[in-house]
């Protein structure tokens, strides 16, 4: 698969954790996506390069292996395409613009042309049916257009939002159960001050300055109150530095702060791997192919082997 900015900027050993201040169905499918047995918890996932296979380790045990796609062609874009809550596998072809996917609920194959070369898949439910909706972003003169096909009615909706040098950071930040357009936009410098811009569904565009222009986006509800937190990882200067997160929480507009994983071996992969309704902060270690986990509902740490070096961990399609 390919890993540049769209699918999530290599980041991760864990030294220490540092807490600095003590669903919509937008969030609900957000975790689903990633939660292959449907029961409520992110699931350890992996792309294999080699042999195009994906490997999931089930939280209700047990895993799965299912070879799909192409390596070197394809972006992992996983999501809940047919609504029955379970993550289906799925991708998009760069070199055609054709996405693929397995539907979970009967095991059938789709596939549709949506998109060119260059563009960036953002597969999220914009239009709040509780379906992931087909969607690419394209920079063309300047500018980023978003264009989604929605699967309520098979409609198309194209939207101007964002420069071509923004990143993408949709989300439900208002948590009326529609993902937003949203992007992170750089400042000057590498150390400027970023700006998070979201045109709400509900109406309206919310500006928030938040973290520097270098940092790692991880769009997700870390405190359960059904929005998307805007969120950041800012990586160290060596490869044996931390990795530090910053997450302001939508319910009271507070920040936490986390030291978490190592700046040179790890991708982040957060996801709600306790099942209590809130994102919890989460590595995988390309070096040794170990998912570390801070459990939002105790701040314990989980470490899962699950992969091996060079694999590609599913659950980085949402790091931009």
């Amino acid at each position: 698969m390919k890993n540049n900015h769209f699918a999530g900027r290599i980041a991760c050993t864990m030294l220490a954790v540092f807490v600095l201040s003590t669903a919509s169905i937008a969030q609900l499918t957000l975790r689903e996506a990633t939660d292959v047995d449907g029961d409520g918890k992110t699931d350890y996932t992996v792309f294999r390069p080699s042999n195009n296979a994906w490997y999931s380790l089930l939280s209700n045990g047990g895993f799965s292996i299912q070879t799909f796609g192409l390596a070197n062609e394809d972006f992992v874009t996983p999501g809940d395409f047919d609504g029955d809550g379970k993550g289906d596998i799925a991708v998009w072809r760069d070199t055609t613009g054709v996405w693929y996917w397995l539907n979970s609920s009967n095991n059938t194959f789709n596939a549709i042309t949506f998109g060119i070369s260059g563009d960036e898949p953002v597969a999220r439910d914009y239009d709040g049916d509780g379906k992931t909706d087909v969607a690419v972003v394209r920079r063309t003169n300047g500018n980023m257009i978003w264009y989604v096909y929605r699967s309520s009615d098979q409609g198309f909706t194209a939207f101007q939002f964002g420069l071509t040098t923004d990143f993408t950071a949709p989300g439900d930040y208002d948590g009326d159960g529609k993902f937003d357009f949203a992007v992170q936009r750089p400042g000057a410098t590498p150390t400027s001050q970023a700006v998070f811009y979201a045109a709400l569904s509900n109406g309206g565009v919310e500006i928030i300055p938040w973290g520097l222009s270098n940092d790692l986006v991880v769009p997700g509800d870390y405190d359960g109150d059904g929005k998307t937190d805007y969120a950041v990882v800012r990586e160290g200067s060596t490869p044996d530095a931390n990795l530090v997160w910053y997450i302001r929480r939508s319910s009271d507009g507070g920040f936490n702060a986390y030291s978490f994983g190592l700046t040179g071996s790890d991708l982040l992969v957060q996801g709600d791997y306790d099942g209590d309704g809130k994102t919890d902060i989460a590595v995988w270690r390309n070096t040794d192919g170990q998912f570390f986990v801070l459990n939002s509902s105790n701040l314990s740490l989980t470490v899962n082997q699950w992969g091996s070096p060079n694999d590609f961990p599913v659950a980085s399609y949402d790091t931009h």
